[in-house]
């Protein structure tokens, strides 16, 4: 019994033992798991924070890529910027009118932590500003401008002062990319973006119609023309002292108007109340009585109506006349026999006005009529003169004949040259390119025209002619001078040149109008190959001479773009 309870003993101690061993063993197994499990847990929770991040910095710089946040907006508000007013562009597609993205800058007192810091700021970086007035708005506490329509660069300086309390307020600002360059043309809008003079004006409507806002309105005007017409302008107001002047550019065919200066001008991007007279639109606007210009319109009725020819001899012209209370002369003393051409050429008024009688006053009046003078200029701007009321009383037949008592505006009297030289037809002038049906009607016959611009060209090359100085070699250049002076000041005077060119088929008439100007007493001219000094103050002596040095500037251009231009051009030198 002993031995057998041994055994079981033994046995029970055996299976004790192993019993011990397995559970011991299977604890450890069980608690290094948990450890592993713990841990797998925590990488992925760390993994999972890793990956938000980056998945949020991801969308983050996708968003800001995309829509293009304005990191300098205390905001931090993203708005789309969306155009008030179209693109105004000229011929040739080169900017001349845009709306851009601008700032005022205000201030909100409460976020404004140390004032008399801040004041301090402004003081050293912004020394225009009313520091007085600024403390006294930050004591109220309200909501202030500190300085609207803000520059770029006064932004960034304001920005980096680091306040808090700055705030910029955006708002659509409209820039002209060429200041001065087209002030009388282009005009202004005022804060809201409405226009108030000149093209933006007249357009307004449709430079804020939404269906069109991507297409820019294209302008006649050809930026680089303009730039060398205004540059030689400029040059003539300081060489001969005078306080103004202006000059158009058309083409006589299309009526399309390629450059109009008139000075002095004024920067359109500074917003300034201009009540000045010398500001106005000389060209468009300007009521002048233009002198001798007129006796071209005189010597054309005259052969329209067949009265004349250019050839034909006015005998027994006298040295003067007398017409009710008036004495009429010539400033000059010329032949007393002269041809109907050579009247034109030298500019006697005492043979215009013997060719006036030949025509008749209802005639007279008739044509006068026609070319709508008188009028106002059909242009799209608002700035537009109307000439003053004129009567056919006694003498007025005599004295319209060469220029004097009747007043229009240079537009009108350019337009009337563009009639006489394109073949006869009378052209609607424009600003907006590709405008249709600007030929109206009928002025005078295309034969008179041509023996117009012969005669126009003799003017200019003629050794009796008044405009020689106009002669640009390759150029063929027409035109009539005019002097005109103010009744109630002699010394204030108006010289005029209107030319057409090229002679031989023209394509375009150039205005050069100075007003008051002086004897450039230190001014050498090359006279018919001759180095002479001015002593006369008449067109022939300054308009002439300037237009001569603009048409050198501008020729090439516009023998570039015009292939007849061009073939005229090429013909004549082979020759």
């Amino acid at each position: 019994m002993k031995k057998k309870y041994k055994k079981n003993r033994n046995l029970n101690q055996n299976q004790t033992s192993f019993y011990f061993e397995d559970y011991f063993e299977t604890n450890k197994k069980n608690k290094h798991f948990k450890e592993n499990n713990f841990f797998q847990d925590r990488l992925y929770l760390l993994f999972f924070l890793f990956f938000s991040l980056i998945l949020i910095f991801s969308i983050r710089i996708v968003h800001v890529s995309l829509y293009n946040i304005d990191l300098h907006d205390q905001n931090n508000v993203s708005k789309k910027f969306d155009l008030l007013r179209r693109d105004i562009v000229d011929r040739n597609g080169i900017l001349v009118s845009r709306n851009v993205k601008s700032y005022h800058a205000a201030v909100n007192p409460k976020r404004i932590k140390n004032k008399e810091n801040f004041l301090i700021k402004l003081r050293l970086n912004f020394p225009e500003l009313a520091i007085k007035k600024i403390e006294k708005n930050l004591d109220k506490g309200k909501y202030f401008y500190l300085k609207k329509r803000i520059t770029q660069i006064e932004k960034e300086k304001l920005w980096s002062l680091g306040e808090k309390g700055i705030v910029f307020e955006p708002f659509q600002s409209r820039i002209y990319t060429h200041a001065n360059l087209f002030s009388h043309v282009i005009g202004q809008v005022d804060y809201d973006n409405y226009g108030i003079s000149g093209v933006e004006r007249y357009f307004d409507k449709e430079l804020k119609n939404n269906n069109l806002k991507s297409q820019p309105l294209e302008l006649t005007l050809d930026t680089n023309i303009q730039h060398l017409i205004s540059e030689e302008l400029n040059k003539a107001l300081v060489t001969f002292s005078a306080t103004g002047g202006g000059s158009l550019l058309m083409d006589i065919n299309t009526g399309e108007i390629l450059s109009l200066v008139s000075l002095p001008n004024f920067d359109i991007n500074v917003r300034a109340d201009l009540k000045d007279k010398k500001y106005i639109n000389k060209i468009t606007k300007g009521v002048y009585e233009l002198g001798s210009i007129f006796k071209t319109f005189t010597v054309a009725l005259a052969l329209e109506n067949n009265i004349v020819r250019p050839n034909t001899i006015i005998q027994n012209i006298p040295k003067s006349i007398k017409c009710s209370n008036h004495k009429i002369s010539d400033i000059k003393e010329f032949p007393k026999d002269l041809s109907v051409e050579d009247i034109l050429i030298r500019s006697s008024n005492i043979g215009t006005l013997l060719i006036a009688r030949k025509i008749g006053e209802e005639k007279f009046k008739q044509f006068i009529q026609n070319t709508e003078i008188l009028k106002s200029p059909d242009l799209q701007l608002e700035e537009v003169g109307n000439p003053i009321n004129f009567k056919w009383n006694k003498c007025k037949l005599e004295t319209v004949s060469f220029g004097h008592g009747i007043t229009t505006t240079p537009l009108q009297a350019v337009l009337v040259y563009a009639s006489l030289a394109n073949g006869g037809s009378i052209i609607k002038p424009s600003l907006i390119k590709n405008t249709k049906n600007n030929k109206i009607k009928r002025l005078v016959s295309e034969k008179t025209s041509i023996e117009i611009v012969d005669i126009l060209r003799k003017v200019v090359t003629d050794k009796n002619g008044t405009a020689s100085l106009a002669d640009v070699d390759g150029y063929f250049v027409g035109g009539k001078t005019g002097t005109s002076q103010n009744y109630d000041n002699k010394n204030e005077n108006l010289n005029t040149f209107i030319s057409v060119f090229p002679s031989q088929k023209p394509k375009y008439a150039l205005l050069v109008m100075l007003e008051n100007p002086k004897v450039a007493k230190d001014l050498i001219y090359d006279y018919r190959g001759l180095k002479i000094k001015g002593t006369r103050n008449e067109a022939g002596w300054n308009s002439v001479y300037v237009t001569g040095k603009i048409i050198e500037k501008i020729g090439p251009i516009l023998a570039i773009k015009s292939k007849d231009f061009n073939n005229h051009y090429v013909a004549e030198s082979i020759n």
